[in-house]
């Protein structure tokens, strides 16, 4: 049986240590020559090529005149699906949509910045977004839930779902059943690079988007690369990654658990345990085997690249001070902290793309059913970025009132500032040549104040 890496942070050099917070790398290269020409036919073809794909890549009985789910596929999928399932993603999709619903901002504020003069905001959604549902080595009705409960919550007008068809030409049915229970009936069979440049061109079946979201394969993302001067590319989602930081009073059998989570998703993946307990890291080398005995083959051999390679395994530290600084560093996408008081670490852990405190609150729980959203930065972009939200369906657009009043203060200043920088035009406008245009009458009232 292969080795679980431990590797022990006090001994290693710098540049080691710099080596544990490498991701997979992806050499979009060869991707993006293959990319390009599937891109080219879809503009020229459109529905025509969308099939082509279909039955050459996926396998499937695709034909140009059904790419689009219709009502009866959706009924089927309603009486196909288990009901135990269909209450599963009726309880979670609840809890994706109360998450999403309280994260709404207010629709519009303005505030006084001084006597007359008012600024503000008013928020507004993006016209149309597709949300990318990979299939590949399943059916992932949890990429629709946390893609698509966003984008109607903030209210999109056009939001669709494009995703790979089956062998048998159709959609996976948990997915159609999470797509009507997020709110969203439009669903494609489009998948891959061809998917990607269906929503950026738009085909007489499926509409363009001027925005797509959601994870997938290297083909996905040379696609949206290519892509990007045509649609909005989305937040990154890369390969999965995670740490489990565990103290001295953590059950390392539990935590092996959680550690084995993302290191299933295939060998790119990244997954570390960190802690400063001896006693942990012993419970969970020992508990490790007897797991992977109860997972299926290829998860075993997914599990097993990464934490016996040079992306996972096991961190110890001499403190729980050197835990908390090594995954600063790192950033992780998903960070559980297993402490009986996983508070305590809250304030000092800061960059992550979720944390989950508490030994009852494993990464499935927050992959599929506690409300906020999965999709979340990967390969330190949680340094800056957040996860997918309804801030991601919206967009802000600012807003200014100036009373006469306060515009009398103002344009001296936004006078001088305009010579200063060389622009006439805006002098004048500010200038006497205003009060001769208004002919000295007063601008129409019927301001209503909007303050916060």
């Amino acid at each position: 049986m292969p080795q679980i890496s431990v590797h022990t942070l006090s001994e290693l050099s710098a540049e080691a240590r710099a080596a544990l917070l490498r991701r997979a790398e992806s050499d979009l290269g060869p991707f993006l020559d293959k990319v390009a020409p599937i891109i080219a036919a879809v503009r020229e073809e459109g529905d025509e090529a969308l099939a082509r794909f279909g039955r050459e890549f996926d396998r499937a009985a695709v034909t140009a005149d059904a790419i689009a789910a219709t009502p009866e596929d959706f009924d089927a999928a309603f009486k196909a699906v288990e009901p135990e399932m269909i209450e599963t993603l009726e309880t979670a999709i609840d809890n994706v949509r109360r998450f999403h619903e309280a994260q709404m901002p207010e629709e519009m504020w303005l505030k006084e910045m001084s006597p007359g003069v008012f600024a503000g905001e008013r928020v507004t959604p993006i016209p149309s977004v597709a949300c990318y549902v990979p299939r590949g080595k399943g059916s992932f009705p949890s990429v629709v839930m946390m893609t698509a409960v966003p984008a109607v919550v903030a209210g999109v007008p056009q939001p669709v779902i494009i995703t790979p068809p089956g062998p048998d030409g159709g959609v996976d049915a948990a997915t159609l059943v999470a797509a009507r229970l997020a709110g969203v009936e439009k669903v494609y069979k489009a998948g891959g690079s061809q998917g990607i440049a269906a929503v950026a061109y738009g085909t007489a079946t499926v509409p363009k988007c001027v925005k797509v979201v959601g994870p997938g394969s290297p083909w996905i993302v040379a696609a949206k690369r290519l892509l990007a001067d045509r649609i909005d590319p989305g937040p990154p989602a890369g390969p999965s990654e995670a740490i489990v930081i565990a103290d001295e009073t953590a059950n390392g059998r539990v935590a092996a658990l959680d550690l084995l989570n993302e290191a299933e998703h295939g060998p790119d993946s990244s997954a570390y345990l960190v802690t400063a307990s001896k006693r942990v890291v012993e419970e969970a080398l020992a508990a490790i085997p007897g797991y992977w005995a109860q997972m299926g083959e290829e998860r075993v051999g997914f599990s097993q690249a990464v934490l016996c390679g040079p992306r996972g395994g096991i961190v110890l530290t001499e403190t729980m001070d050197e835990a908390i600084a090594f995954v600063n560093d790192y950033a992780p996408e998903h960070l559980q902290v297993h402490s009986k008081a996983p508070f305590d670490y809250l304030g000092a852990l800061r960059n992550a793309g979720e944390i989950l405190l508490g030994e009852h609150t494993p990464i499935a729980i927050g992959n599929f059913m506690l409300g906020p959203n999965a999709v979340l930065p990967t390969n330190l972009a949680a340094l800056t970025r957040s996860p997918l939200g309804v801030h991601d369906y919206l967009k802000l657009t600012s807003i200014g009132h100036v009373t006469k009043a306060g515009y009398a203060r103002l344009a001296p200043h936004a006078e001088r500032f305009a010579r200063y920088e060389g622009f006439d035009a805006h002098a004048n406008a500010v200038s006497t040549l205003r009060d001769d245009a208004f002919g000295k009458q007063p601008p129409l009232a019927g301001f209503r104040n909007f303050t916060r």
